[in-house]
């Protein structure tokens, strides 16, 4: 009885302690929660995959998805959660709700970027390749007419040059110096996904500045084959992305700028005074050179060039005003006037971005339309010459009416001298002169980008994409202007070119942190269709009478791009990094055997200060080791069908008499069938550091590039070809620099900020081989601008620079005077002729600077930016042209031409063309801009001001005799001078 009653007391106690077990496990489990939120960057607001969260005790809890989101049981007590993630700040943080949202600030705040890469974006912590970045704050500022010229200066390894001072000049971009000869150098350029059509259109000779610079939010350049190899067969000149501004989920912003100059001349061309020439030809002229001389003191350069007004608006509306509809519109009227009269350039430009996210941000859609109107005004470019070269002792205006009223040089019959060397009244030229264009350009594209619901690691995207352009323009000239004056005048119309370019891009993406494994993988894979397509009519030039004075034959050109790519990225804690690509490119400007290429890349990398003996280093904030390889492409081979036998309809006077009849004949073209991709092999080893928790950081870089079956233009074998020369796959350029980039923050206070930044290129280019056959005979091909008739100035040598001067050696006599028509005889075999030419130096630098300083006090901001280029020449032809007395013998004694100044040392009777006596050294140091601003910050409750002034072009400081040491091709023939303008402007929040 006493155990059954113990056994009923012990079965009574194990239900009691059950009961209080279930009753302790059911309250437990009603005090535990779940909470979900997102981990995103302090600084862009971009989600953090592989984020990890942690409880109390240091247990992990969650680690994010590929959106930065994360779902975590909180058991009961937990009052915290702490997030970490390799390159950021950890954060602790109290548990107040069931959604908590957390950002985490970057300790590099460069290491934490999210930048741009080719389909898609990537943490530049991650990266492999050499990438630039350069965000809106860090824009040049002050009247920027064109993309490009917002980084001008601001990135190692890119030169971009202005082609000339006019309001409607395009800019030469080169990255890592260009890789081929005869082929584009120019860079890939991708707006917002599409990949834009190299050079331009019919009425704008700048096809780029059509992209308002106001609507660009970063531009991000990418110069090694790690980086953009993923773009295959367009890369081997480097790859610019552009990123316009999108919509935001915030309340409705309205801003709005006006950008107002003042442009007037720097340096000029340096010629003689009224009175300087009037003194050399009274001393040296003949009594009829005499006669010729007027009473007038003219100076030409006032009557070509002025002192220009322009203006810059645009106004732009961002927000969220329909729920999940974050939108971005914006327009911008743009009036610039070059300080040539007659050059001027009006721009409108319409923007509009829709961004919605759907489905718990399981879609997100953008549709991005960017529209454009120029409307271009063209100055006479033979006013140049004119001012430089017209009687300063004439006035501007004859007192008659006949030529419009100026002053010309006239015949024994009273008309204007028929010879080539008969100059115009340089007014008479800009002021009778009417040419200009209207050019349309639309782009636009709609990108889907899902996450799928049933696996979200994995992102499915495509873009669709066009970029449509039409150009049209008108030439006038008065039958009475002596410009035209034996032919008439001109009276036509030209156009509409159009170009078309139609995008499809689908790839798929897949993205996991593997947690155990401390891995990150993120893969792509996809396919791209680009079609192009230009046509233009056939453009008949009639004078005022209306009779055809010239026939531009009509034009139809079309090529296809196909591509098949994919790209994996691996990284393992953080600390070692993989980026290996593949792309297949089939064009449709090569023959079926030769139409497809290959183009891999790999890039590892090795973050060495996150492993541990590192990680807490005060001093050492990063440094990241990097090297790639890869293989890039070329297909601007100058045409579309360079491998077709194609026949050109023959001219005037190439007709065959058949049967009693004239009969137009066809002649061919020299073709090769065999023609293939120009492939670039590419070496880069760098590294990326950062001390003192990254007030000082920058980058070192080496590379080497290799281009092989390089696509030239060479003389054709005798009996083999039609034409002197052929478009063919020969020989090899090699290349390799160094780039570094420095910057600092010396001074970071609340109330004072200063910051440094510092970018240093050296660059060296050579050519391997140029010939067919190999020989041992040295191989020059002549080449450059022609400084008469057929004398061109330049030359490709095996061996050597590309396009260095060939020229003669001058020599001096004993007081260093140039002796005229004596030049070295360099072979010693007692003549001087064709084989006494030797190269002299490269228009190309040697070392290219750019320095960028700002210093802040509370609201007022002092910046400056310089640029710097050295070791490049410049073939002075100005000089040469102007500088001898047989200018005063051009047109039968009708007419005298202002001297050059530098006649006034050499005393030369001729010209000397090929002397190397006008090759100078251009180096230069410019202050490209000084900008002072003041944000007064919010001036009532909805409205902020901001208030700037700057000048550009402020110095250049350089021994070249010249008007500017930075020109097109390295010879400075009737350069258009860039101006120095002054700026002014005003920008309100609301």
């Amino acid at each position: 009885m006493n155990q059954t009653k113990g056994n009923k007391r012990s079965r009574f106690f194990a239900l009691l302690m059950a009961g209080a077990l279930s009753a302790a496990s059911l309250s437990a489990q009603a005090q535990n929660r779940t909470i979900k939120g997102c981990i995103t960057d302090a600084n862009n607001k971009e989600p953090l995959m592989g984020a990890t969260i942690t409880l109390d005790g240091g247990k992990t809890g969650a680690v994010t998805d590929l959106d930065g989101n994360y779902t975590l049981i909180v058991p009961a007590g937990t009052k915290q959660i702490t997030v970490s993630y390799i390159g950021y700040i950890a954060k602790t943080v109290q548990l107040n709700g069931d959604v908590i949202n957390i950002t985490l600030d970057s300790n590099d705040r460069q290491l934490g970027e999210v930048v741009v890469v080719g389909y898609g974006t990537a943490r530049k912590s991650d990266l492999t390749g050499s990438v630039a970045t350069v965000s809106a704050k860090d824009f040049n500022k002050g009247a920027i007419s064109s993309p490009e010229q917002l980084i001008n200066g601001k990135v190692s390894g890119v030169q971009i040059m202005s082609n000339s001072g006019s309001a409607t000049s395009g800019s030469t971009i080169r990255v890592r110096g260009g890789a081929s000869l005869n082929a584009s150098n120019d860079p890939l350029i991708v707006v917002d996904g599409v990949p834009l059509e190299l050079g331009g259109i019919s009425g704008a000779d700048n096809f780029l500045s059509m992209i308002n610079p106001q609507d660009i939010e970063s531009i991000t350049v990418l110069k090694d084959a790690a980086s953009t190899a993923i773009y295959g067969s367009r890369a081997s000149n480097g790859v610019i992305l552009i990123t316009t501004k999108k919509g935001s989920d915030s309340k409705l912003n309205v801003q709005f700028s006006s950008t107002n100059t003042m442009q007037t001349r720097a340096q000029m061309v340096d010629i003689l005074s009224a009175e300087e020439f009037r003194s050399v030809i009274n001393a040296h002229g003949t009594d009829a050179q005499k006669a010729l001389l007027g009473n007038a003191n003219t100076d030409w350069l006032d009557e070509v060039y002025r002192t220009t007004l322009s203006t810059d608006n645009n106004l732009s509306l961002s927000g969220n005003i329909v729920k999940g509809l974050p939108f971005r519109a914006s327009v911008g009227y743009a009036n610039q006037n070059g300080i040539i009269r007659g050059d001027k350039s009006e721009r409108f430009t319409g923007n509009i971005v829709l961004n919605p996210s759907l489905f718990n941000d399981h879609l997100k859609l953008r549709l991005n339309a960017k529209g454009s109107l120029t409307k271009n005004t063209f100055y006479n470019s033979s006013a140049i010459w004119a001012a430089a070269t017209f009687n300063p002792t004439l006035p501007v205006h004859s007192g008659s009416d006949k030529l419009g009223g100026y002053t010309e040089s006239l015949d024994a019959s009273g008309n204007p001298i028929n010879t080539k060397a008969g100059q115009r009244n340089p007014r008479g030229l800009v002021d009778m002169y009417d040419t200009g264009s209207d050019v349309k350009r639309f782009i636009g594209n709609f990108d889907v980008d899902y996450k799928l619901h049933f696996f979200p690691d994995i992102k499915l995207h495509a873009t669709v994409g066009t970029d449509v352009a039409e150009g049209k323009g008108h030439t006038r000239v008065p039958e009475y202007a002596a410009s035209n004056f034996f032919d008439g005048g001109y009276n036509y119309n030209y156009g509409p070119q159009k170009k078309m370019n139609n995008l499809l891009t689908v790839y798929a993406n897949y993205g996991h942190y593997f947690e155990e494994a401390k891995s990150n993988v993120d893969a792509t894979i996809g396919y791209d269709y680009q079609y192009w397509k230009s046509t233009q009519p056939e453009t008949v030039e009639y004078n005022m009478a209306g009779s055809q004075l010239k026939t531009h034959k009509a034009e139809d050109y079309r090529h296809t791009l196909l591509s098949y790519y994919g790209r994996v990225n691996y990284s393992y804690d953080g600390r070692y990094l993989l980026t290996a690509t593949m792309r297949r490119d089939g064009s449709s400007r090569f023959g079926s055997d030769y139409r497809w290429g290959t183009f891999p890349s790999v890039g590892l990398g090795w973050t060495v200060s996150n492993e541990k003996f590192l990680k807490d280093n005060k001093v050492l904030s990063n440094l990241k080791l990097r090297a790639s390889y890869g293989v890039t492409g070329q297909q601007e081979v100058g045409g579309n069908y360079n491998y077709l036998p194609v026949y050109t309809y023959s001219s005037t006077g190439a007709e065959a008499y058949i049967n009693g009849s004239w009969i137009n004949t066809y002649r061919p073209e020299a073709y090769v069938s065999n023609l293939k991709w120009e492939t670039t092999d590419s070496w880069n080893a760098g590294f990326d550091f950062g001390f003192l928790n990254n007030r000082i950081s920058g980058s070192f870089d080496f590379y080497t590039r290799k281009t092989k079956d390089l696509i030239a233009t060479v003389p054709a074998a005798a009996g083999t070809q039609f034409g002197k020369t052929i478009t063919t796959n020969v020989g090899n350029v090699d290349s390799h620099g160094i780039e570094v980039t420095l910057n600092a923050t010396p001074i970071q206070t609340k109330d004072w900020e200063w910051n440094l930044s510092y970018n240093f290129t050296w660059q060296k280019m050579k050519v391997k081989n140029l010939s067919l056959v190999k020989s041992d005979s040295e191989t020059n091909m002549i080449v450059g601008p022609t400084v008469k008739d057929e004398n061109q100035i330049q030359v490709l040598t095996e061996g050597y620079a590309p396009n260095m001067f060939y020229v003669y050696k001058q020599l001096y006599d004993r007081n260093g005077k140039p002796i005229e028509g004596a030049y070295a005889d360099l072979n010693k075999d007692g003549a001087i002729n064709e084989s006494d030419r030797y190269r002299y130096h490269s228009p190309m630098p040697d070392y290219i600077m750019g320095l960028s300083t700002s210093l802040r006090y509370k609201q007022l901001t002092l910046g400056m930016s310089f640029r710097a280029n050295i070791g490049n020449y410049v073939y002075n032809a100005t000089a040469m042209n102007t500088g001898a007395w047989e200018v005063e013998t051009w047109a039968d004694g009708l007419q005298l031409n202002n001297l050059n100044r530098s006649y006034m040392k050499t005393g030369f009777q001729t010209r000397q063309y090929l002397s190397d006596y006008y090759v100078e050294n251009a180096s230069f140091l410019k202050l490209d801009n000084i900008n002072l601003s003041y944000n007064f910050g919010k001036i009532t409750k909805w409205c902020s001001l901001s208030l700037s002034a700057m000048v550009q072009n402020v110095f250049c400081i350089t021994n070249y005799s010249g008007a500017d040491p930075e020109v097109p091709n390295g010879v400075d023939s009737s350069f258009y001078p860039r101006p120095r303008t002054y700026t002014l402007s005003l920008g309100l929040t609301f």
